[in-house]
């Protein structure tokens, strides 16, 4: 049993700033503030640009430069390119950048909460690939009905959506399919490829997912046409995006290191509250107040959810490396 210390002397926290850095709590905060302002930062992004393809080529290969930049001058630790790694990390790749890619399809076809209630219901499908692949048992009672309920508010919102297209709609549905395999896929690579430090992770996963993208975005007349009439404020809607999105990476990897797929499935939904909000605030295209209220119920039943302890017979534990240590990044 992991026991935690709540008598520690204020000398002690100072004198181990480090030990913070690499915690949970710190990559859980780092990833719910992130992503809660990511999701509006990309809608807005997408609004002042219809680039959808250039605004993630931006992303990914902005985060991959300043790592690689920030690691030239000895301010933190990345894993050089190795030729193996590249392989292992390539599925990484593909996956990640469909993930995001029909991401940005959907929120530039679909309100942010049409979206957002897809996810809610990903866990239940996340739970059980936990069970099958990353040796978790199966929820509890509890976290079944935790679970169904999610389901229950995703329908009840369904006839509440304030701008339904089916367009929209289906590519929240092709999102649905690839973001449950990127949770377990690229929890599975955390457990089992070793790398120096987390932004080793972050260099290789968006350096890798930026190159398709190049021969995507130059080959659509629309968005060179859009990047052609690109004004000041669009510019520094995508820089901010870019910006967050280096932070989204490093946080996204670390918590992955430190919690379960389902658990980190989760922890997105609960932060979505925040994106909710701030959705409210900017934009015409919102639901309903009930919508609103399913959206919420959805939240509070994946707060509630319980993570599944491990098997007695896990092979792949998404709790240790193959050494036994917990998988912490640097």
């Amino acid at each position: 049993k992991e026991v935690i210390h709540l008598t520690v002397t204020a000398s002690t926290t100072m004198s181990e700033p480090k030990s913070f850095y690499s915690s949970t709590p710190f990559a859980v905060g780092g990833y719910m503030l992130c992503s809660a302002t990511l999701l509006i930062s990309n809608k807005y992004a997408v609004y002042k640009v219809a680039a959808p393809s250039f605004i993630l080529f931006s992303q990914l290969m902005g985060t991959a430069l300043v790592v690689k930049a920030f690691s030239s001058m000895g301010k933190i630790e990345c894993d050089p390119l190795e030729k193996e790694k590249v392989k292992k990390f390539m599925p990484v790749a593909l996956i990640f950048v469909a993930t995001i890619f029909a991401n940005m399809k959907s929120l530039q076809y679909a309100n942010v909460e049409t979206f957002m209630v897809f996810r809610f219901s990903t866990p239940i499908v996340v739970s059980i690939a936990d069970y099958l692949f990353l040796g978790r048992k199966l929820p509890c009672p509890r976290s079944w009905a935790c679970l169904f309920a999610l389901l229950v508010g995703a329908f009840a919102y369904a006839s509440t959506d304030s701008s339904f297209h089916v367009k929209g709609y289906t590519f929240c549905a092709v999102w649905y399919c690839i973001f449950c395999l990127d949770q377990i896929y690229l929890k599975h690579i955390t457990n089992t490829v070793k790398m120096q430090s987390n932004w080793g992770r972050v260099f290789y996963s968006n350096l890798l997912a930026s190159i398709p993208l190049i021969f995507t975005f130059i080959q659509d007349s629309d968005e060179l046409a859009a990047l052609k009439e690109i004004s000041a404020s669009a510019a520094v809607a995508v820089f901010i995006s870019v910006a967050l999105g280096v932070g989204m990476s490093y946080f996204a990897w670390m918590a992955r290191s430190l919690l379960s797929a389902t658990s980190f499935t989760v922890v997105g939904n609960v932060c979505k509250v925040g994106t909710i909000f701030i959705n409210l605030s900017l934009w015409d295209k919102h639901a309903s107040p009930f919508g609103i209220g399913c959206l919420m119920f959805c939240l509070g039943a994946a707060y509630f959810y319980k993570q599944a302890p491990l098997r007695a017979d896990a092979k792949d534990s998404d709790d240790a490396g193959k050494d036994g240590k917990p998988l912490l990044p640097k």
